[in-house]
């Protein structure tokens, strides 16, 4: 019977695990060290790994040879959690199980020891949903539980859950995958499977995602069955529904050259052919971007040592162009980031608050710092921004 991808490469243990180091390193060496604590809440957005770490966790605390970080994977207590059919580790789903009288009847249960593992460990998936009544039934359970007792709770909005719920756990943030590291394990994925497929391809699927990489490998066995077994760029994009680069580059050609009938022709274009407007602004914020950043690059590279003013204009337009992608959408703030070379003088700080030159006064050797506005907060949060650039004064002289 076939199994869908996200299920069949599913991670194990936490070596397997990606994306997610701070959440791997903490749970390994509090195993380690045995300071186990009694409850925990995972958090994230969807697909991110929040019961999967769950249930890793409930095999590193019940496998035969553990407690131990990586679990052995084939004791009866490693293969049953799994499956999801041990008997001492309970998987509740809160948006069923939301009430007081669920509640209740699991403060009933904790009164019973482990029919046969070390721990008897409840996963709630979805807490945020448990009503205040319920939680408020369970604070005592989950304040002072019994050595064997241990709450997993997962959660894609925390903010709802109670308070006097957090602070008593764990909290960890699962963050969103990186489109690289999606990437990179959907071409694995695939040369397991033997599905021949363009890196092209591959990018459109880690970006669609959206930083989640359950939706990642959904989205590859749809593009699988909708190729005829293999992945390719044109296939996968009309699949999307995204973009074609062509005609994003006539559009920004047009924007940049301000043929107001070129630009609507193009719309045009795009709107007969059903594309989506959101995934158009979202291509053209990509490659104007990266062409801008490319550009300033190539400016400071080659002004570099020659005019220390304009390197240091370019260097500055550089680090307020990374500080503000850091309102846009985060595929394009995660592909943008400040150049790491290094240079004979001081770069200016990624905020470019301040420039300083000589002062113009004859002979003197003091120095006068000319602040830069920051952009205001409205026009930051916009996702077409407007650069503003440092001032400078036009003096000779290094640039500090």
């Amino acid at each position: 019977m076939y199994q869908v991808l996200a299920r069949k490469y599913r991670p194990q243990t936490f070596a397997e695990l990606l994306g997610q180091e701070h959440v791997r390193a903490t749970i390994e060496n509090a195993i380690a060290q045995r300071r186990i604590a009694h409850g925990y809440i995972f958090a994230g957005q969807r697909g991110t790994g929040k019961t999967t770490v769950a249930r890793i966790l409930a095999r590193c605390l019940n496998c035969v040879e553990g407690p131990a970080p990586q679990p052995c994977g084939r004791c009866s207590s490693c293969v049953e959690i799994a499956q999801g059919n041990a008997p001492d580790v309970i998987e509740i789903d809160a948006a069923s199980n939301r009430g007081i009288n669920e509640m209740r009847e699991l403060r009933e249960n904790v009164r019973y020891r482990p029919s046969r593992d070390r721990y008897k460990i409840f996963i709630i998936d979805e807490a945020h949903q448990i009503t205040n009544e319920a939680f408020n039934a369970l604070l005592k359970t989950l304040e002072e539980p019994p050595e064997y007792l241990k709450f997993v709770l997962a959660t894609t909005d925390p903010e709802k859950m109670l308070p006097t719920v957090l602070s008593r756990c764990l909290q960890f943030n699962l963050r969103p995958m990186a489109p690289d590291t999606v990437h990179e394990h959907l071409a694995r994925v695939l040369q397991a499977e033997q599905v021949v497929a363009d890196d092209g391809a591959l990018r459109l699927l880690a970006r669609a995602a959206r930083g989640s990489m359950r939706d990642a490998l959904s989205l590859t066995d749809q593009a699988i069955a909708f190729g005829g077994g293999q992945l390719q760029e044109t296939v996968v994009r009309q699949m999307l529904g995204a973009v074609d680069r062509s005609h994003v580059l006539r559009l920004i050609d047009a924007l940049a050259r301000g043929d107001g009938a070129a630009v609507v022709d193009t719309v045009d274009a795009l709107r007969v052919n059903g594309l989506n407007a959101a995934s158009t602004l979202e291509e053209i914020n990509i490659n104007a971007a990266c062409g801008l950043r490319t550009g300033l690059h190539h400016l400071s590279s080659h002004t570099m040592g020659a005019d220390p003013i304009h390197a240091g204009l370019a260097r500055a337009a550089e680090n307020r162009l990374c500080v503000l992608t850091n309102f846009l959408p985060p595929p394009l703030s995660a592909r943008i980031t400040p150049s790491r070379r290094s240079t004979r003088m001081r770069r200016p700080s990624p905020s470019c608050n301040s420039f300083s030159a000589p002062a113009s006064g004859p002979g003197s050797s003091e120095t006068t710092t000319t602040p830069a506005k920051p952009p205001a907060e409205s026009s930051m949060r916009r996702a077409t921004c407007t650069l503003t650039w440092p001032e400078a004064r036009p003096t000779s002289g290094a640039l500090i």
